[in-house]
């Protein structure tokens, strides 16, 4: 049987998280390959703005995420545009078995850097109007709502944040939460309650999103405090309530939360030694470019300390 390269580290995922970690492992001249299933960059990628990066202020998330990848290819980082199966957890010294739609890899290490995607809120209407006036990126669909009248679903940082971008476009956005308040930083909070072009739906979830001639027209809304049904007229709608995290070929053993998300210790271990996890995948408070980015650097120094310690002090093996 032909023997398989055995890889210091293969990383999953290919955003802030995974650049960061592919270029600290690369630049300590680490063996190591990332693998992403679509173009590096993630979530921020599609982020029109990203204003709280140390040293890049008013930058835009694809511009930021082009450096990031280009500094971590300078320093080797080899990246295959391949999506990951499954994770099959080594026993031994053997490594950890890395199943891809086209390929098989093995590796001391692996660390999952695979991100999170938007959570839908499951009316009736919601996946019929996909790209008829539902969207869940502001970046990518603002554009197309000039002068419009249209509403985000959310409370937290990113659907008030994004509601802030879609002024730009809309000639009026209405934040519709199913909270009597927002949970968004205070900040962002203040920037939004004075803003001219936003107003605000309290205690209200969409029960159905409709339309005449499958463009949204029209939002069904329910209070939840009162059962009342009303309808708001709107031209789009565009949904934040959450994420989903990526975690569909990691082993079922690998501890994680009610939510999916998994759970580390500081150091960025999981339950299984050798696999590692870092930003939006686990569990975690903020969940911002630059904790991914600690969280990636940390796990990079603990990797070379468990490869070193495991592979290569034969009083461990």
């Amino acid at each position: 049987m032909e023997k398989k390269e055995l890889l210091d580290l293969i990383i999953i995922g290919g955003g802030p998280a995974g650049l960061t970690a592919g270029m600290y492992a690369s630049r300590s001249k680490m063996n190591v390959l990332m693998l992403e299933k679509m173009m590096p960059g993630g979530n921020v990628s599609i982020t029109a703005e990203v204003e709280n990066y140390p040293g890049t202020p008013n930058i835009t998330g694809p511009d930021l995420v082009d450096l990031m990848e280009k500094q971590a290819r300078e320093f080797g980082l080899e990246i295959k545009s391949e999506e990951v199966l499954n994770i099959e957890p080594g026993a031994g010294t053997e490594g950890h078995h890395v199943k891809t739609d086209t390929n098989e890899y093995y590796a001391k290490s692996v660390l999952v850097v695979s991100g999170s995607s938007p959570r839908k809120i499951g009316c009736v209407g919601e996946s019929e109007h996909l790209g008829r006036g539902v969207s869940y990126c502001a970046t990518c669909d603002g554009a197309f709502f000039r002068e419009k009248e249209i509403a985000v679903v959310g409370g937290g940082d990113s659907a008030v944040e994004e509601a802030l971008y879609l002024t730009k476009f809309a000639s009026k956005v209405t934040i519709i939460h199913r909270r009597d308040k927002l949970r968004a930083t205070k900040v962002i909070q203040d920037k939004a309650f004075k803003h001219p072009k936003i107003d605000f739906i309290w205690d209200t979830v969409v029960e159905g999103i409709e339309s005449e001639k499958m463009i949204v027209d029209n939002l069904k809304l329910k209070n939840v405090k009162t059962n009342e049904i009303t309808n708001l007229k709107v031209q789009g709608i565009f949904v934040f309530v959450g994420y989903i995290p990526a975690t569909s070929f990691v082993p079922g053993i690998v501890d994680k939360d009610q939510a999916g998300f998994i759970k580390t210790d500081m150091e960025m271990r999981t339950n299984l030694p050798g696999i590692f996890a870092a930003g939006d995948i686990i569990v975690k408070k903020q969940r911002q470019i630059i904790t991914a980015c600690g969280d990636a650097a940390t796990a990079i120094k603990s990797i070379e300390f468990y490869n070193e310690w495991f592979y290569e002090d034969e009083q461990y093996i």
